[in-house]
């Protein structure tokens, strides 16, 4: 590796689940990496032995590094919603011997990159007509569900994080409510993240199961019961074999109108007259059903403000927008010093 190639910054997108990291260079940009590496979050204790290994694998040392994490950050300090991890910017800054480290929102590096994304970077589920500079909302159902909003500041948009995917589940119809006094006998509170995540898609499964609303096949149950992650299992079942498996296809229509009334929720918050978007890993995988009447119908069920909810565009990002946003920041941070 040339010198002139040399990587000056590490990002990476901590997850619940995964972890992705990667090496960029100030010529290359931020959209071609030198070095990309996925690990499971889980199988490490801290970012730091995460981040040596992979420096040492790369044989680099970059200047400085931006990371978004799944939670919020408040004075540079991160406690992971979903991972038994506390990150510190300075203590990171210390340990992994590097001039600068920046912590981000993961919503909020995803938002950072949605101003840049290109047309093969996402893929229009509900067409409409948005408004130059209007507010822009993203939700992301993944591990967790994250949200995060833009707002045009004069200049540029600005990407502000959020912790609405924690906001009280409002059920939108009568399944939605016995699924809530379902949850309610289990946990004391109930989020959105609990019925709109992949955590949440298992548990609708569970509820659907459990009360009788429709039969599980004896071999699913079984492999169901092997698998380290069910949330694939039940989504892909839910799409494929939808007569075979009536409850993932149950589950998952409830899922997807559940996640379109949410996202409705936030278009109206933000007034996101600029589009929603949608990230995290679960709706690139299940984008038939978010073409689907359902999601639709649930996104502009607002009653009164049926007409302007129609008006706004809905997104699905099928490209790493967190890394990509994250590694945006941490470039252009760099490049202003």
């Amino acid at each position: 590796m040339t010198r002139q190639l040399d990587p000056v910054l590490i990002a990476g997108d901590i997850g619940g689940t995964k972890t992705l990291l990667a090496l960029y260079t100030r010529e290359r940009g931020p959209r071609r990496s030198v070095a990309q590496a996925e690990f499971r979050s889980a199988n490490y204790d801290g970012l730091e032995n995460m981040v040596e290994e992979f420096l040492a694998r790369s044989g680099a040392r970059p200047a400085a590094a931006c990371f978004d994490v799944a939670g919020p950050v408040v004075r540079g300090r991160a406690q992971l919603t979903n991972l038994p991890w506390v990150l510190e910017e300075e203590a990171l800054c210390s340990s992994l011997r590097l001039r600068s480290v920046t912590l981000l929102n993961d919503l909020q590096a995803m938002a950072h990159a949605v101003p840049q994304l290109r047309p093969d970077e996402v893929q229009t589920v509900k067409p409409g007509r948005a408004q130059p500079r209007g507010a822009i909302a993203v939700i992301a159902p993944g591990t967790g569900l994250g949200e995060a909003f833009l707002i045009w500041n004069g200049a540029e948009y600005l990407a502000c994080p959020s912790e609405g995917g924690h906001a009280d589940f409002a059920p939108a119809d009568e399944l939605q409510m016995e699924l809530l006094r379902y949850l309610r006998a289990r946990q004391e509170r109930v989020g959105y993240e609990r019925v709109c995540s992949g955590t949440g898609l298992t548990n609708v499964y569970e509820f659907l199961r459990d009360t009788g609303h429709a039969p599980e096949p004896a071999d699913f149950a079984a492999r169901l019961a092997q698998a380290h992650d069910r949330t694939p299992l039940i989504a892909e079942a839910g799409l494929s074999e939808p007569v075979r498996n009536p409850l993932s296809a149950m589950a998952l229509q409830t899922f997807v109108s559940i996640l379109g009334a949410e996202a409705g929720n936030l278009a109206l918050t933000v007034l996101a007259t600029g589009g929603v978007y949608l990230g995290g890993g679960i709706p690139p995988r299940i984008l038939p059903m978010l073409m689907d009447e359902r999601f639709i119908k649930a996104f502009v069920n607002k009653g009164r403000f049926e007409e302007m909810m129609k008006e706004m565009p809905v997104h699905v990002i099928v490209t790493r927008a967190a890394l990509l946003g994250a590694a945006m920041f941490g470039l252009t941070r760099l490049n202003a010093e």
